[in-house]
């Protein structure tokens, strides 16, 4: 499956100043291709995360302070972790934190 991941509002420092990626999730071989926000999280931790991963994730979650949307939409209207992940969807992390 394929899926456009965007970082921005600092978030894409932690994953090597790339703010847009192209991602092809593999399958995941327990016989269940159905990917959820539950494993797209810690796969961009394990695949795409350069640094920091304490700033990205806490626990199973993003940590506060960090923005979820799915195609424009915010991901606590649409189950947070369990969200079904269409193919061709567009995820989008922004970091509301910012130092002073």
């Amino acid at each position: 499956m394929q899926l456009t991941v965007e970082f921005s509002g600092g978030a894409e420092l932690l994953f090597g100043n790339v703010k847009q990626h192209r991602v092809t999730l593999p399958d995941r071989g327990d016989g269940d291709s159905v990917w959820t926000m539950e494993g797209l999280l810690p796969w961009l931790r394990d695949n795409l995360l350069k640094e920091r991963p304490e700033l990205f994730m806490q626990g199973d979650t993003v940590r506060p302070g960090i923005l979820v949307l799915v195609n424009d939409a915010d991901w606590e209207l649409l189950g947070q972790l369990s969200y079904k992940l269409q193919p061709d969807d567009t995820v989008v992390f922004i970091s509301t934190l910012h130092g002073g």
